[in-house]
């Protein structure tokens, strides 16, 4: 996959292209990225995907602290290479080009630029300012302009149609399991390793305290969950916690991310490390006192060590 930093100089030819923000690349994404690569092979040219950096939310939204998202820039591309893309465009959000209009942009920059001959839209896709740039204003644009405007059905599960808002739901109300199914691969999340309280040494279960890399990146409910960790390209088994700890936090402090390895004792502060979300043992509890929640603990990796062999 060939990836290109905004539209100037690009020299495609007739490409079939989509556009969207593609957040967690789900199942209901590649359902649309499967038709935008089956139709290229089809009419022999190439695909293109056409995407925003940064996220329009967080140009638009002036309060974008409590906002969150599936994927970091890096994340979404290598799900949409592994979806078989051939091209990604990044177009650089800015409050001046949230202002184009969709004709503008169908006629500008998706025909004079990208020099788009098919374009494939979701189901529910909006675009240009105000998002006035619906399936019917892009077919009319794409009639007078001379490019074919195909739209996908909706890809629906048991929750109804997939969607990011659907998985980022899920994540935040601890339902693991369901997210994963809508994802279609388990949730991810990655950061480096940053020095913690040691509480987990001191009840023989020590843990690395994970500093997010993006501060938009989902962090899913508070609880335990027995994940696989990538270090240096090798993979390791463990239990990782979020939360408050508030068995020795009363007070409540600051929410925090933390993997007991198991196995593994070598010292990787400052290393960069990936979980992998795979199950949701239980929720944050409060124990009576440290021996208490070591117990708990011992559960926790015997359940852990189960589930992921």
């Amino acid at each position: 996959m060939i990836i290109h930093e905004g539209y100037e100089n690009l020299k495609l030819i007739s490409p079939v292209v989509t556009i969207g923000i593609f957040d967690g690349v789900h199942r209901g994404h590649r359902y649309l990225l499967d038709t935008l690569v089956s139709r290229s092979k089809e009419t022999g040219t190439d695909s293109a995907v056409i995407t925003f950096h940064p996220h329009p939310r967080l140009v638009l939204d002036k309060s974008n602290k409590k906002l969150s998202f599936l994927l970091t820039r890096d994340e979404k591309i290598i799900r949409l290479e592994k979806a078989g893309v051939d091209h990604l465009i990044f177009i650089d959000f800015t409050l001046e080009f949230s202002r184009t209009d969709a004709c503008t942009f169908v006629r500008e920059i998706l025909v004079g630029k990208i020099g788009t001959r098919h374009l494939i839209l979701g189901h529910d896709h909006h675009f240009g300012h105000m998002g006035e740039g619906n399936f019917q204003t892009i077919q009319d644009c794409g009639s007078l302009m001379g490019f074919r405007v195909e739209q996908v059905k909706a890809f629906t599960s048991g929750k109804g149609i997939v969607s990011s808002s659907l998985i980022r739901d899920a994540l935040l109300k601890g339902r693991l399991d369901e997210a994963n199914e809508l994802l279609g691969y388990s949730y991810t999340l990655k950061g480096s390793v940053v020095k913690g309280k040691r509480i987990g040494r001191k009840i023989g279960y020590p843990t690395a305290n994970i500093n997010p890399s993006w501060q938009f990146k989902l962090i899913p409910a508070d609880g335990v969950y027995a994940v696989e960790i990538l270090i240096d390209n090798k993979r390791f088994s463990g239990m990782l916690s979020i939360g408050t700890n508030p068995t020795v936090n009363l007070n409540g402090v600051k929410r925090t991310v933390e993997v007991n390895i198991f196995n593994f004792s070598e010292v990787i502060y400052g290393k960069e490390i990936e979980v992998v979300f795979r199950y949701r043992l239980r929720e944050e509890r409060v124990f009576k006192s440290l021996e208490m929640l070591a117990e708990q603990m011992r559960h926790d990796m015997e359940e852990a060590i189960r589930l992921l062999s």
